[in-house]
């Protein structure tokens, strides 16, 4: 899939995203990249982030900056994780496995999907090194669950993700464009032995708000089992309000990642980095906050940084960087954002990511 491109000549984020266009079938790219319904939220992202900018400060002594960072007692080298997505077969053969080993060498978390087209004992036993975190949504029967969570323990995962944003599938209209259908090779494999959530199927005038699919979905107290369920911590993914900061942490949730599901679910919904200092301001402190919508160059991650978030997560660009060239791809995006990142440190003069505040943007 990418005999033909030199991923030497790919400057930026940018680049890969144009190269993987080209190179994926149109269905699989709408799969992978769309937003839901209009893309509103998808771009909003992206222009919400350009219209902050950065006020460096000149002359400052940089000796001894470093992009460390700690999360709930962890030390980690930089502040970026790879945000859960799922199906990596429908971008490169080794799928999971070369994103595994990317994430390893980069020394980044990787947060791995639920949804993920390898099993996860499997990317285990051919990845052994570096951290992973597993992603879970709640709609899944509590039996499903706890197996999942012990899989998840055995198998040397750190953390936990429950996304939160969606309890049903976004209006995935440029799929239905691109006549995008499941690919057998690319199945969820971890959930394959449970049962599936009940599908929606409406008779013709049938309302989905009276349908029995609204006793089904989760709530706080689904988060609150979930979390009893494990020793492991549990983060909330998918928080835009502040007022669901409280539920949050009375449901004994680690932190919160501020997220709008990369535009997939809701299209009608604020940007992340729009989202994220009112739920800094109400979380205090008491726990980490992470972001992820959005996020391509290493400016980017410094804008985060200075509204509040500890982290951030990346999605698309991971896909983007396995379509053009499996593991070395994937590592070759984070490596470009990171020397972004330190790049940017270096022209505003800051010295560590706890440094960031406010103070750093015009």
């Amino acid at each position: 899939m990418s005999e033909s491109i030199d991923i030497a000549r790919l400057g930026c984020l940018a680049d890969y995203q144009q190269a993987a266009a080209a190179l994926l079938p149109p269905e699989r790219w709408a799969y992978l990249n769309a937003g839901s319904a209009d893309g509103l939220v998808a771009r909003r992202n992206r222009e919400a982030l350009d219209r902050l900018t950065l006020m460096p400060r000149m002359l400052r002594d940089m000796q001894g900056a470093h992009t460390r960072i700690e999360l709930l007692g962890r030390s980690y080298p930089h502040p970026l994780l790879i945000a859960p997505t799922a199906q990596h077969a429908l971008a490169h053969p080794q799928a999971e496995i070369a994103t595994a080993l990317a994430a390893a060498a980069m020394q980044t978390p990787y947060i791995v999907s639920c949804q993920a087209s390898t099993l996860i004992e499997d990317i285990r036993m051919r990845v052994p090194q570096g951290e992973r975190w597993l992603q879970l949504y709640l709609h899944y029967p509590r039996k499903a669950l706890q197996d999942l969570l012990r899989r998840a323990e055995d198998t040397g995962f750190c953390a936990i993700v429950i996304t939160v944003d969606a309890p049903l599938q976004g209006l995935r209209n440029e799929d239905t464009r691109q006549g995008f259908a499941p690919v057998a090779h690319a199945a969820a494999v971890n959930l394959a032995t449970y049962p599936a959530p009940p599908e929606i199927t409406l008779a013709a005038g049938e309302s989905l708000l009276k349908s029995a699919r609204m006793a089904q979905l989760p709530g706080w107290e689904d988060v609150a089992w979930l979390v009893s369920q494990t020793p492991l911590p549990v983060w909330v993914k998918g928080i835009l309000n502040p007022l669901d900061v409280a539920p949050a942490i009375a449901a004994g949730s680690a932190g919160i990642i501020v997220s709008n599901h990369g535009g997939r679910a809701l299209d009608a919904v604020p940007a992340s980095i729009e989202a994220l200092p009112a739920i800094v301001q109400e979380v205090a402190g008491r726990m980490p906050v992470l972001m992820d919508g959005g996020i391509r160059r290493g400016s980017d991650i410094l804008k985060a940084l200075a509204l509040g978030a500890d982290a951030v997560l990346i999605g698309r660009p991971i896909l983007h960087g396995l379509a053009v060239g499996g593991a070395s791809g994937v590592a070759h995006v984070l490596h470009l954002l990171l020397r972004e990142l330190e790049h940017s440190m270096v022209l505003c003069g800051l010295r560590h990511p706890t440094e960031a505040t406010a103070t750093w943007l015009a």
